[in-house]
């Protein structure tokens, strides 16, 4: 148990230096900082890892023991009052009841940057396997910026791909995910993303923060709270299987709870809480008319203009092992003398080894702008490559995955069956995979009878008007 104060205690000495340099780093040319604003920010980095301390288990442990030497009457009551404390404290760990908030006296040191904001916003994605939380914020701010071009959007992630955001002109701002970092508790891990992303909202000074994630990291919660000139938005997206849960104090940390809409109809029962809630239409990277034509898609990926295109993407994969779903569906494919499959490989997994013929491999991002390419798709089911095949209402198989956790894909994918344009497997088996994929052959292109409203823009319309007042 001691090992959160240990963490906190061992950084807080070569904090002051390495969060230095970041400030060196993350600074720009207007900003020039004085002696006695840099011995301010000190002052607050010491402030808040004194409050990281104070919030520790083991400090809290030893506090509840050292009340009771300090008024003996209560050390009868110890061996009843220590295990129900000791629970207590567990549940706060485990997301089940609100975590204590340690009263801090240096609020006057924060009063600037609680009344100062500028045109700014912090977009703050997360990561798992691939690009959902990213994809959606990305959506919001391209749209945010035709709207609102003088905004500085800011990102500030854990996606390794720094290279998107960054060619798109906007600031960015990346912290190793925790995954990454060797032998890193998560206290230590949480102290980064709190100073780190209190050093941004320092820097830029955001009208609004904007979070898109399952679960809420704690040291991004303590960031935000005393933000109290940014409005705090959470993308939430739905879909929570039975059982599934966040933090339950992590809600009344934001003042908007954004529900982006999806294939199956959204029975959300929140907590109470104060916040605000929107709910929008699905959110895609494009719309129809931004998507790349035909032929230049195909001229680009690499495929004859004239055969059937399939897209196949499934994650992760065992390509070259034939018991894989991956290789079971290729080989089905590839049956049709006529099909040229392109595999689309995540640029944060593992290169594919795969030569076959008439098998094209594409690591892009977003692979959804060549869709125009492809007359059929093979997909995992994941929200967002779902929402992007329903916008062309392009011929699916789907190979949904029954253990992610928090999103019910199968849910999902029965609905493309139920609108005529997709097929689910569910055995996984060879002969069940060959069998669904003649069923997606025999599927036609379907006529899109009008245009998909598109979440990202309702969501950058709303930041228009919250960045205004």
């Amino acid at each position: 148990m001691d090992e959160d104060t240990l963490d906190a205690a061992s950084s807080a000495v070569r904090s002051d230096n390495e969060i230095a340099t970041i400030e060196e780093q993350s600074g720009s040319a207007e900003i020039i900082l004085s002696s006695s604003e840099r011995a301010k920010r000190r002052i607050q980095r010491q402030q808040r890892q004194i409050t990281r301390l104070k919030e520790s288990l083991s400090y809290r442990i030893g506090r509840h023991i050292t009340i009771a030497v300090e008024k003996p009457w209560r050390i009868p009551f110890l061996p009843i009052t220590f295990p129900v404390y000791v629970f207590l404290l567990g549940l706060e760990r485990l997301g089940r009841r609100p975590q204590k908030k340690i009263d801090t006296d240096y609020d006057s040191l924060n009063l600037e940057k609680q009344n100062i904001s500028r045109d700014a916003i912090v977009f703050f994605p997360t990561n798992g396997v691939g690009f959902g939380h990213f994809t959606r914020l990305y959506a919001i701010a391209r749209r945010l910026r035709k709207s609102n071009p003088e905004t500085e959007i800011i990102f500030f992630t854990t996606m390794p791909t720094l290279h998107i955001p960054y060619s798109e002109g906007f600031v960015t701002y990346h912290l190793a995910g925790r995954g990454k970092q060797k032998e890193m508790s998560a206290s230590k891990w949480n102290m980064l993303v709190e100073e780190m992303l209190t050093l941004v909202f320092e820097t830029h000074k955001p009208r609004a923060f904007v979070f898109d994630g399952a679960f809420p990291y704690r040291g991004m919660l303590n960031a935000i709270r005393e933000n109290n000139s940014t409005r705090k938005i959470w993308v939430r997206r739905g879909m929570f299987k039975k059982g599934s849960k966040v933090p339950v104090d992590s809600i009344e940390h934001f003042d908007l709870i954004i529900h982006p809409g999806d294939a199956v109809e959204d029975k959300i029962t929140e907590l109470n809480h104060s916040a605000e809630i929107m709910k929008t239409s699905a959110i895609t990277l494009f719309d129809q008319n931004e998507l790349w034509a035909r032929e230049k898609s195909r001229r680009r990926i690499g495929i004859p203009s004239d055969c059937i295109g399939v897209y196949v993407q499934l994650g992760a994969g065992r390509i070259n092992d034939i018991e894989s779903e991956a290789r079971m569906v290729i080989d089905s494919l590839l049956e049709n003398d006529e099909v040229h499959v392109v595999l689309g490989e995540s640029m944060l997994g593992s290169r594919l080894e795969i030569e076959m013929d008439r098998v094209h491999i594409m690591r892009d991002y977003p692979n959804s702008m060549y869709l125009n390419a492809f007359d059929y798709s093979v997909q995992a089911g994941g929200y967002n490559s779902f929402h992007e095949m329903r916008l062309m209402m392009l011929p699916t198989l789907f190979l949904p995955n029954m253990n992610t956790g928090m999103d019910d894909q199968l849910s999902r994918c029965l609905e493309a069956e139920k609108e005529g344009w997709g097929v689910v497997n569910q055995d996984r088996a060879k002969s069940g995979i060959k069998k669904d994929i003649n069923k997606m052959f025999e599927l036609s292109n379907r006529e899109i009878e009008e245009i998909v409203p598109n979440g990202a823009d309702e969501i950058s319309h709303r930041l228009s008007e919250i960045l205004l007042i």
